[in-house]
């Protein structure tokens, strides 16, 4: 029992600081897959950096503050939601 105990100790010291903080050992990935998801997810949601303003405008309101406003927003709830809740999803305004 002491001997795992120690292999796990030595495993925990090994890993980098990415892998620990996210514990991508834990979940079985490693930065590469993550880095190419986080590539894919955000080319996935980029369309709604220019489809939200245009819909927005034709409301009423300033097309560039619009896209500012929604770059921003999503780049907060997705650095929130990543290193806080330690939860990869992706998240941008919505019009529901």
């Amino acid at each position: 029992m002491e001997n795992i105990q120690q292999d796990q100790q030595a495993l925990r010291e090994e890993r980098g600081l990415l892998d620990r903080f996210f514990r991508l050992s834990e979940h079985k990935t490693n930065i590469k897959t993550e880095l190419i998801a986080g590539l894919t997810t955000f080319v996935t949601m980029g369309y709604i950096i220019f489809v939200n303003p245009n819909i927005m405008s034709d409301a009423g309101m300033d097309h560039g503050a619009v896209f500012v406003a929604t770059c921003i927003g999503a780049a907060i709830a997705c650095f929130l939601m990543g290193l806080y809740a330690n939860w990869p999803v992706g998240l941008a305004p919505g019009w529901g």
